[in-house]
């Protein structure tokens, strides 16, 4: 079954502390400026408060039609219906992951060289998330930057639809777009931490 979402611009939510308007009215301007997936990303282990988090996002979301991801906890993908779970390469196995949530809903992956990129089995896999493309803040511990032309090389090798990731703000995410070789681009700070998330989303596209 083909599964429908557009990647084209893809926010990635930071922790409530770095949203300047706040999560939920950050992903409500952020819809209206153009943001036409969302992902909801915490490292908090309190599963009640990232409930309380998502909960309402996830609500406003499904009522304007715009796809909802939830990044590494399936638990509470299914317990919200998230449209899909997305996941890196020390979470569950991509099977697994598969095996859980089942056939219909939509599974992301992180790769950020030409080895894990050659691992990814598309038929378990809907589409990836490919960098850091630039030095990124809003993740620890995350790998070296590849940069704009390593980037395009590795996503025209991919066989799903690469959206890229990583430091990314309007002038860099336009270098990106115009390699052709991303079906979207991921932000988080650029959104998130801007004080008017629509035009912050608008200047992305």
């Amino acid at each position: 079954m083909k599964k429908r979402f557009d990647l084209n611009l893809y926010l990635v939510t930071d922790e409530p502390a770095k949203c300047r308007r706040g999560m939920l009215e950050t992903v409500e301007r952020a819809v209206a400026g153009g943001v036409t997936i969302v992902q909801y990303r915490s490292t908090n282990p309190d599963a009640g408060t990232c409930w309380a988090e998502a909960k309402p996002i996830a609500d406003f979301l499904r009522s304007r039609g715009v796809t909802f991801i939830v990044n590494n906890r399936l638990d509470l993908a299914l317990a919200l219906n998230a449209d899909g779970v997305h996941i890196g390469q020390r979470d569950l196995p991509v099977p697994l992951a598969r095996r859980l949530i089942g056939p219909e809903k939509i599974l992301g992956l992180s790769v950020s060289n030409r080895a894990q990129l050659d691992a990814v089995d598309p038929a378990l896999v809907d589409y990836l998330g490919m960098g850091p493309v630039f030095p990124t803040v809003s993740k620890r511990n995350a790998p070296p930057e590849l940069g704009v032309e390593n980037f395009a090389k590795l996503a025209a090798l991919s066989p799903l639809p690469v959206v890229a990731i990583g430091g990314l703000n309007a002038e860099r995410a336009r270098a990106v777009r115009a390699t052709g070789t991303a079906a979207g681009i991921a932000v988080v700070s650029a959104i998130c931490g801007a004080e008017d998330p629509e035009a912050a989303a608008r200047a992305l596209l």
